[in-house]
């Protein structure tokens, strides 16, 4: 790089600063780090007029949803870019869910319509853009799917090799054919997600290959523009909730530091609370709110399998943010989660089962009066149906395993083939 880096690294821990331009993911002390950038700041007052601008835009990087806020996310040029139109994903009215979530004013931003099928995207194309500018040509993850999918599409496009570490056995075929289409070399290791996010973390190391996990703090950079959107969307004013699955937690970490600069920046009046739910099988964040303690790592276990992570590497920051935004952290059993899917997908919006646990969420915190039901909500679902389809196909012809599709089961039925036949099954 040439010429002054309007960005630093701060690390969350110990505040220690460092430069914008070298591949660093964690702190000396081994903390995890913000980027810092001060160009909004110094230009805060046309921001909003040059948003909306933009959304009309033939330029791809105007077009991106997440590089039309690039003063807010990061100040490269659009030539420095590798973006496929991220983001731009519709702002469904859920009001038809009343009856099941008992709130009469829930909207869903559905982030499983990016291009690879998940809100990855958008943390992606600040993070190969971001690898491009630093002259690297290899890039590598951790992942259970998603993250997978949306790195090799990205390192496609950027002309970069991509290396993939999955769980064996414990990733979606939806998801694990993405990898494996885009040309990433995908390493199947024994254990779960952590032990495969431990040996990346080290191979990336000692390799010199540019790590893309949520560890990467121009992840975070690009997730936040989920929130940057939603408010463009609601015309710049914040509902009064915005929920969303918890996993790893760069996305609630990401979504409430964008929430933040928007208000520090003025952009916004009032901040909305935060609810980030977790899977009963996935929980150490839930635990460690209501405990008051440090996270602790667990063996996670879950049919949610993008959320299927128990030893989250931003956990600090992800407490942080819903501190700052006055959240909660709420907790949904398989059961519920796949019960709130058959509803968000009979209702034509479609999810994966990570994403509704968002909607299992907001239902609990409604019937416990945290949530109250005339209140303003906006689910984020954060993955595309057709991620996880054998789940999808199991639960409709129930056999899952402790799972009742009860009145919500839709199997096919067979015919003989006959008109009379067709005519009995329509009515």
């Amino acid at each position: 790089m040439s010429g002054p880096i309007p960005w630093r690294l701060k690390c969350v821990e110990c505040d220690t600063m460092h430069r914008g331009d070298e591949v660093r993911y964690r702190c000396d002390c081994s903390g995890t780090l913000d980027v810092i950038t001060t160009l909004a700041a110094a230009n805060r007052k046309p921001l909003l007029e040059t948003f909306d601008a933009r959304r009309s835009s033939f330029i791809p990087a105007d077009v991106s949803g997440v590089w039309r806020f690039r003063e807010i996310v990061l100040p490269l040029s659009p030539d420095e870019v590798v973006t496929k139109g991220e983001g731009n994903t519709p702002l469904y009215d859920a009001s038809s869910l009343q009856d099941f979530t008992g709130g009469a004013n829930l909207r869903l931003k559905h982030e499983g319509e990016n291009p690879t099928g998940s809100f990855k995207d958008r943390g992606m194309t600040v993070g190969v853009s971001m690898a491009k500018k630093l002259g690297c040509d290899r890039v590598a993850c951790a992942s259970t799917g998603n993250t997978s999918a949306s790195m090799a599409a990205y390192a496609a496009q950027a002309g970069m090799r991509a290396f993939v570490f999955i769980p064996e056995g414990k990733i979606a075929f939806g998801k694990l054919s993405q990898a494996l289409a885009y040309g990433a070399r995908t390493i199947q290791i024994p254990g779960d997600f952590d032990a495969a996010m431990e040996l990346v973390e080290r191979v990336c190391v000692d390799e010199g290959i540019y790590l893309l996990n949520s560890v990467n703090p121009f992840r975070i950079e690009g997730q936040k523009a989920i929130a940057l959107e939603l408010m463009q969307d609601l015309r710049w004013s914040a509902p009064d909730w915005i929920a969303l699955p918890g996993g790893n937690l760069g996305n609630n970490t990401a979504i409430a530091k964008g929430l933040l600069e928007l208000r520090d920046l003025g952009l916004i009046d009032h901040l909305p609370r935060i609810a980030v739910i977790q899977a009963e099988g996935a929980n150490p964040l839930y635990t460690a709110w209501h405990d008051g303690t440090d996270v602790q790592p667990l063996k996670a276990n879950t049919l949610a399998t993008a959320i299927q992570i128990g030893a989250p590497v931003s956990w600090r920051k992800s407490l942080r943010g819903i501190q700052s935004l006055n959240g909660v952290v709420e907790q949904v059993s398989d059961q519920e989660i796949l019960d709130a899917k058959a509803r968000v997908d009979a209702a034509g919006i479609g999810a994966e089962p990570a994403s509704c646990a968002t909607v299992a969420g907001v239902r609990k915190l409604i019937q416990g009066g945290v949530i109250q039901p005339n209140e303003s909500v906006c689910g984020i679902l954060t993955g595309h149906l057709l991620k996880d389809p054998d789940t999808v196909v199991r639960f409709h012809q129930d056999q899952l395993e402790s799972i009742d599709p009860g009145a919500a089961a839709n199997p096919p039925v067979a015919s003989d083939g006959t008109l009379e036949d067709v005519r009995r099954l329509l009515r």
